[in-house]
């Protein structure tokens, strides 16, 4: 399983929300780009990046810092927050961003996301499928649907997708443990899917627990900056290859 340190950015911060909320967010660092050069020091060689602010008004605000990262450091990107076209791919793909998470399009513009998989290639993309008592919610969570998650996996397994990142939203920030019973449904149900889990981490267990799982990968963020987990706890439990990311 590998471990994925995610670097949140609002308004050019590092932030962490609760809930997904814009309204109960909490500043970690005015500079981003530090907590990416901490994490490429440590060994990741892969870090999840959200553009908040993008993700919450459909364009990506953060495109000098992601050069600023890729030019400096030897760290993978996995980008989220705003993609709405192909052009939007492509532009991340042109900073060096290495995989693009895709939310919103998929479900709500499905030609746009079948562009986007047919010209960038299923390799590259993973399929946020972000859920509260799960059905999916859009936009920055700002806005539901009627949307079964497993349903939606189905649909995107069709067009040759099979990496997801499963947030539950209801956890995510809160450091109350991950939802242990969605990803063993998960699994379950797809178990030739690669399912990344987010929300909820508070303790190096809980990590433990998820790896028993048989999860494809892990987004830990809060716990990190709450030093409820050690990135050396984290990086032993790894292994030495660390985020082995194809």
């Amino acid at each position: 399983m590998i471990i994925i340190p995610a670097i949140d950015v609002f308004d050019g911060k590092l932030v962490r929300l609760e809930k997904g909320s814009y309204q109960s967010q909490k500043i970690y660092s005015e500079n981003p780009f530090v907590a990416a050069k901490q994490f490429a020091d440590y060994g990741f060689d892969l870090i999840h990046i959200v553009d908040l602010s993008g993700s919450r008004d459909g364009r990506i605000s953060i495109l000098e810092l992601l050069k600023e990262i890729k030019s400096q450091l030897k760290i993978k990107i996995q980008f989220g927050g705003g993609i709405r076209s192909l052009d939007d791919a492509m532009k991340l793909f042109d900073t060096g961003v290495d995989k693009i998470v895709i939310g919103s399009i998929s479900i709500s513009n499905k030609s746009e996301f079948g562009r986007i998989v047919q010209d960038v290639g299923v390799e590259k993309i993973v399929v946020a499928v972000d859920t509260e008592d799960e059905r999916i919610k859009i936009k920055g969570w700002t806005e539901s649907t009627d949307l079964n998650i497993y349903d939606h996996l189905i649909y995107c397994l069709s067009k040759g997708v099979d990496t997801f990142l499963c947030t539950d939203i209801k956890r995510d920030g809160m450091l109350t443990g991950p939802n242990l019973k969605l990803y063993h449904n998960l699994m379950k149900q797809f178990p030739l899917a690669k399912i990344i889990a987010s929300g909820g981490v508070s303790k190096i267990e809980d990590v433990r627990e998820l790896k028993s799982l048989a999860l494809y990968g892990v987004v830990i963020g809060k716990a990190i900056y709450e030093n409820k987990i050690q990135l050396k706890e984290l990086t032993k439990l790894a292994g030495k290859k660390n985020n082995p990311m194809p």
